[in-house]
């Protein structure tokens, strides 16, 4: 038995994150989004269920952004990478199983002769 085989574990990037949870971008969004709602809830004064809601969306919305989703870090990553699917390339040419492409072997036989 080959002594070589070494299997990632499944949580070994949540090491590198504060508190097994937060990026640095991540964490300075929830700070930033927390701190405005509650500089607006100290500088406004309002019994307005509308007007507290309107001062809450700050820490809501930062904290939707970094809330965890199945199989991607948080809901940021998750809307990045459906932005850049429907913004990316979207005819795939399919070159086939071979290391080498046709091109290679073309442009190799022309300098051989």
């Amino acid at each position: 038995m080959d002594n070589n085989n070494f299997l990632i574990p499944a949580n070994s990037k949540k090491s590198q994150m504060i508190l097994s949870f937060f990026r640095p971008i991540d964490l300075a969004i929830f700070i930033t989004g927390v701190s405005i709602t509650i500089l607006l809830l100290v500088i406004i004064d309002s019994n307005d269920m509308k007007v507290m809601f309107m001062l809450l969306a700050p820490a809501l919305i930062a904290t939707f952004l970094v809330a965890p989703v199945p199989y991607y870090h948080n809901v940021m990553t998750l809307m990045g990478n459906i932005y850049t699917f429907y913004t990316g390339r979207k005819k795939y040419y399919w070159r086939g199983w071979c290391a080498r492409y046709a091109d290679d072997r073309e442009s190799k036989q022309q300098q051989r002769n």
